[in-house]
């Protein structure tokens, strides 16, 4: 298992760069819902639809104050382990030795004071509009072990009326540990919200990134027009006296 290896000055050089890479993509990161404190330990289970949902729960977990860590395909976080800088642990996929060795260790993470640990229980990516992958009880299994609450959080990327993409986010209610049915329809529910919306309207921006054409040139219009002065130069009161 590979675990974390979160704090010091590299996580924080880590923080930035994300955070950079994350505002010259998108126009920015919009949050419908309430992200709700992780003081007492929580569990973040999100949809997986692109590489950049990593990032953007990262960011996710900096707006709303986390102690964030997340669980991460073995085979891919060696590949990347830059990861464990931003609190990233592993998971072999198929492999149930490595899945409790998984679970005791999120449950120490949980215990740190203002943890959260976010998973991805679809366990790949499902690109697309389509709907929502198989769960795996990786998500029950935690929540339920570490008695902690848990909260849905569905992410979508959308080219809505600007030049450069959007990230819609939409939080659900947080809610006692439960059996996996109760995490499926939870999660169903926000990313079917979240998939219907057609504007940020009723989204607050946690992330501010690109501007387009577009926006820029609004600001500029909305500029006050230069003042033109009525009085008199000297050179003109000069004239006039002569």
């Amino acid at each position: 298992m590979i675990r974390d290896a979160k704090g010091g000055l590299f996580s924080r050089v880590i923080d930035w760069y994300i955070g950079r890479k994350v505002r010259s993509a998108f126009r920015g990161v919009w949050v419908r819902g309430q992200l709700p404190s992780s003081r007492d330990g929580l569990v973040a289970y999100l949809n997986h639809s692109s590489f950049w949902d990593g990032f953007i729960a990262h960011q996710l977990g900096l707006a709303a104050g986390w102690d964030a860590y997340a669980v991460m395909e073995e085979q891919n976080l060696a590949k990347y382990p830059f990861h464990t800088r931003i609190g990233a642990f592993s998971i072999r996929r198929g492999d149930p030795r490595s899945a409790v060795e998984t679970l005791k260790y999120a449950k120490t993470v949980l215990a740190r004071p203002n943890a959260c640990v976010i998973i991805f229980p679809e366990g790949q990516i499902h690109a697309g509009q389509g709907p929502l992958g198989e769960l795996s009880r990786g998500v029950e299994v935690l929540a339920r072990s570490a008695r902690k609450q848990a909260v849905p959080i569905a992410i979508r990327y959308a080219f809505l009326e600007h030049e450069h993409p959007d990230v819609l986010v939409e939080v659900g209610a947080p809610h006692a540990p439960g059996d996996l049915a109760t995490y499926e329809s939870s999660l169903g529910e926000v990313y079917a919200r979240v998939m219907s919306a057609r504007s940020t309207e009723g989204f607050t921006a946690v992330v501010r990134g690109r501007r387009g054409v577009q926006e820029r040139w609004d600001a500029v219009r909305r500029l006050p027009a230069p003042r033109v002065s009525t009085e008199e130069g000297p050179r003109q009161q000069h004239a006039a006296q002569s």
